[in-house]
């Protein structure tokens, strides 16, 4: 009977956990990148959640499991909706590779476009904004896919910035519990519920 009770303590223990911490992460450097493995296949994206250090130095490996080609775009609100509006001048164009595409200037983001079965490795160092980092932008930062209609089909997930001990920033956004975005029939960004 107490060996029961105890087990049953454990448990309740184990469930207050507090808030969500990933294991802890070194950051990467210039002379040594921590890699970043994103897999795109059938409008989704993994991991549900991409981790990163405010300034370090990453690979972003991007590997398409998928038949279609897709996109990995990595950056706040504003640079998705723009890569969605562009992508989306281009949809119902005659079959064959993705038509080339820009945005305009500060609206770039990171952006690797895979083919079918591909992997491409990108080095990048994440962006530390003077008035507090990324972690601070307004809305979030995810990485999106918005080759046409990929994007709706819901081949998004959040960025969450964490401190090298795993620990959340605290971030404006999806991960952190806001509404997530994503485009409305006309292209534009609308509150999904």
């Amino acid at each position: 009977m107490v060996a029961a009770a105890v087990a049953i303590m454990v448990v309740v223990a184990g469930c207050d956990r507090g808030p969500a911490v990933t294991p802890r992460i070194t950051p990467g450097t210039s002379t040594n990148p921590r890699a970043v493995v994103i897999v795109a296949a059938d409008f989704q994206f993994s991991p549900p959640v991409v981790d990163l250090v405010p300034g370090e130095t990453v690979v972003v490996q991007v590997v398409n499991g998928g038949l279609a080609v897709h996109e990995t775009v990595i950056g706040p609100m504003p640079v998705q909706d723009a890569w969605e509006a562009a992508e989306a001048a281009v949809a119902g164009g005659p079959p064959g590779p993705t038509p080339v595409v820009s945005v305009g200037p500060g609206l770039e983001g990171l952006r690797i476009v895979v083919a079918s079965g591909e992997r491409k490795d990108v080095g990048w160092t994440v962006p530390v904004a003077p008035t507090g980092g990324p972690a601070a932008t307004d809305g979030g930062w995810f990485v999106g896919c918005h080759i046409p209609g990929h994007w709706a089909e819901g081949m998004v997930v959040p960025v969450r910035f964490v401190g090298p001990d795993g620990v959340p920033l605290a971030t404006l956004g999806a991960a952190s519990g806001d509404t997530l975005r994503t485009p409305d029939q006309d292209g534009a960004s609308a509150a999904s519920r």
